[in-house]
């Protein structure tokens, strides 16, 4: 039976249509993904722009004619909404005007249900070492979760409003970067993990760190020089530290024209991947990992899943 997830992130718009596998948990029919911004500008305002409603109501008007195409209901859509429509003044009215366009019906989700559903899904591609003690971050435009798990169960989770577009438009103020900006943004993410940590309480640190959203499957996209993108490379993919720290001075190295010009970034990415790359290393410095696994699983997997589980 077919299922339709959306994640409509802060930045980016992903969509899957698939069905229960039989070697693993989805068999993906169609998958596509929109770089929407919806986030742009609300930190400055605490309201959704104009133009980023237009932006996500072109996308989500393309997504509901894809999932028409596929005979499926849009009111059986599992479409959930993150930290732009979670935070913004306008993101309830913007919600209702999506259902009356397109016929969607977003659900606004909580810190904890996205962690959950990002678990979920990236759990499910893990390989099961990884995935015995693990934390797993999930970097978005607004916000990035923390999860520390064990054999893929939840044991706590924790939203932070430290998300890729907040940090650009915060502190990314020259072009290339400056040693100043790129310093801003760490110390930024610093303070953010340092509420983690007194979030957790225990100081325990799982065994593995584990990323998963566009931000990191780029970055190892970089690495592998992979295109065109296959997702069975990334998942599960290794990057060490010191790989890292040459991929970062790399592309901290290149101004904004150059970084688009990189096959392996996606158009609408390459600024953004700058911030990504603050909240990574502060990540590594602060609990001295050596690696990072990769999973392109997450949030729209677990929609999915949990959609299918209904």
């Amino acid at each position: 039976m077919l299922r339709a997830s959306i994640d409509i992130g802060s930045n980016t718009f992903r969509m899957l249509i698939a069905r229960a596998g039989d070697k693993q948990a989805w068999d993906t029919v169609y998958y596509t993904h929109r770089i929407v911004r919806l986030g742009e500008g609300l930190h400055h305002t605490g309201r959704l722009s104009d133009a980023g409603m237009a932006r996500a109501l072109k996308a989500m008007s393309e997504f509901a004619a894809i999932i028409l195409s596929h005979g499926l209901a849009l009111g059986d859509t599992q479409a959930v909404a993150t930290a732009a429509m979670r935070e913004a003044a306008n993101g309830e009215e913007f919600r209702r005007q999506i259902l009356e366009e397109t016929g969607i019906n977003v659900r606004i989700i909580d810190g904890d249900s996205e962690a959950t559903m990002s678990l979920a899904g990236a759990s499910a591609v893990l390989h099961r070492e990884s995935r015995r003690d693990m934390l797993l971050f999930d970097i978005g435009g607004g916000s990035t979760e923390f999860v520390r798990a064990a054999d893929g169960k939840l044991q706590d989770a924790i939203s932070r409003k430290l998300g890729v577009v907040r940090l650009v438009e915060a502190h990314l103020h020259s072009d290339p970067p400056s040693h100043e900006d790129y310093a801003a943004m760490l110390a930024t993410a610093d303070a953010h993990l340092a509420e983690v940590e007194a979030h957790w309480g225990d100081g325990r640190i799982p065994a593995h760190l584990v990323g998963t959203a566009g931000t990191v499957t780029t970055l190892a996209a970089v690495h592998l020089d992979l295109f065109p993108y296959v997702v069975d490379r990334i998942n599960n993919h290794v990057i060490n530290f010191d790989e890292f720290c040459a991929l970062r001075d790399q592309l901290l190295g290149m101004t904004l024209a150059e970084r688009q010009k990189v096959r392996t970034i996606e158009q609408g990415r390459a600024d953004l991947l700058i911030a990504g790359l603050a909240i990574i290393e502060s990540i590594f410095l602060r609990w001295k990992y050596r690696e990072l696994f990769v999973v392109d699983a997450g949030l729209l997997e677990g929609a999915w899943l949990k959609a299918s589980a209904q």
